[in-house]
């Protein structure tokens, strides 16, 4: 099986503007910049609740905690937050109203959770209105990851953000391109 397309800038706004035209523009759009700011799965975005990621007074939380239930590897770990998402979060607070801390924080078209495979069509079918081949709800994962590596984060980092046990998982996630190798070389 093919690994996930890393998304590139133009790929990245292409979606985001496709987002602006579908029924939940704010919706689409935050669980979009969730995944691309956060590295986090389909599933750990369709478990997540309002308490996880807002306080009690509805300020966006710097960082949380994922529950082992929310998880892939069913163990706790630390979601940070960055300046662009909690920009985006606080957007999405004054659009989705409810205040119940175990709501879904992302409401499906039935009004609950979104299941994990109901996450993935999601991304499948904006990926594929843009025109994106071979891009998934995985894309938006590699991407970050990619992204922090490019920009020299270490390979134990990047695995503690993503979640993995192994750095050699990790590593799998990192996409090289020729403009990468040749700006290396350049270093020299």
């Amino acid at each position: 099986m093919a690994q996930a397309t890393t998304l590139n800038d133009a790929q990245i706004k292409r979606a985001l503007r496709y987002c602006q035209a579908r029924r939940h523009v704010t919706r689409d759009t935050t669980i979009l910049q969730f995944s691309l700011y956060t590295g986090l799965r389909a599933k750990e975005l369709a478990a997540l609740r309002i308490g996880d990621v807002y306080d009690a007074e509805g300020a966006v939380r710097s960082q949380f905690t994922l529950a082992k239930s929310q998880t892939k590897g069913s163990r706790t770990r630390t979601v940070f937050v960055n300046k662009q998402l909690t920009q985006q979060l606080a957007l999405y607070r004054t659009w989705r109203s409810s205040v119940d801390p175990t709501a879904p924080l992302f409401r499906s078209q039935k009004g609950g959770h979104f299941s994990a495979n109901t996450m993935c069509q999601l991304f499948l079918n904006i990926f594929h209105a843009c025109g994106l081949q071979g891009a998934s709800s995985h894309s938006p994962r590699r991407t970050f990851i990619t992204r922090l590596a490019n920009k020299g984060i270490g390979v134990r980092v990047l695995a503690a953000l993503a979640g993995h046990s192994s750095i050699a998982v990790t590593q799998r996630y990192i996409d090289v391109n020729d403009e990468q190798l040749a700006n290396a070389v350049e270093l020299l």
